[in-house]
């Protein structure tokens, strides 16, 4: 259960409700199916609290969404490996389920933790995992040996596109800090596991 309740449609403003309308729509057509515990927006409808914040937030996705110089296959396991890292399951169980409506096999979702070691994957799409990697961690560590192979295998407007939905994947830490839970998409089905570091040492000394 989150940290807070959502905002409910009885209670929400017009622009909200539509997006309450529509965003079901958009989830079936990215997933192929239904959530199976609650409605699968659970995100949004925190969002909601503040309309402004959301309505902000989806027009940013919509624009890095739009982005057409790289294959879909590669933005979502580079989006998928980025909410792993973050440890949100909503996203790693919303994530899973788009990879693989998108066509990814069950092997390659289970193979993603150790993408490196596996024959799965191209060497194009190791070092896109590679840099999702490096991205997001803190802070950002992308070495300038790994840019220039970037730069061997993408074109500038690629390696802006990804970064782009790195960028965008980081607003999953909002559902992580909410502990915004799985909402059943891969349920059932091979769900890829969110990384959980170990507590930060510095704050339990400070507790």
């Amino acid at each position: 259960m989150a940290r807070i309740n959502g905002v409910s449609k009885r209670k929400a403003g017009p622009m909200v409700r539509l997006t309450y309308r529509l965003g079901p729509r958009m989830m079936k057509k990215l997933t192929g199916h239904a959530p199976q515990t609650g409605s699968g927006m659970e995100p949004m409808e925190i969002w909601a609290h503040q309309p402004k914040m959301m309505m902000g937030m989806g027009r940013f996705n919509q624009a890095v969404r739009k982005g057409k110089s790289v294959d879909e296959r590669l933005k979502n396991l580079v989006e998928l490996k980025g909410a792993q890292m973050i440890g949100c399951e909503y996203c790693v169980d919303l994530g899973s389920q788009i990879c693989r409506n998108s066509g990814l096999s069950d092997e390659e979702l289970q193979a993603l933790a150790r993408y490196r070691q596996s024959d799965l994957f191209s060497e194009r799409e190791k070092l896109a995992l590679d840099y999702a990697v490096a991205v997001m961690r803190t802070p950002v560590d992308v070495t300038d040996e790994l840019f220039a192979q970037l730069k061997e295998h993408f074109s500038d407007k690629q390696l802006v596109e990804i970064t782009a939905h790195l960028t965008l994947v980081n607003l999953d830490r909002f559902n992580a800090a909410f502990r915004i839970g799985s909402a059943g998409f891969s349920e059932g089905m091979i769900c890829v596991a969110p990384d959980r570091p170990a507590a930060n040492p510095t704050l339990a000394r400070i507790a």
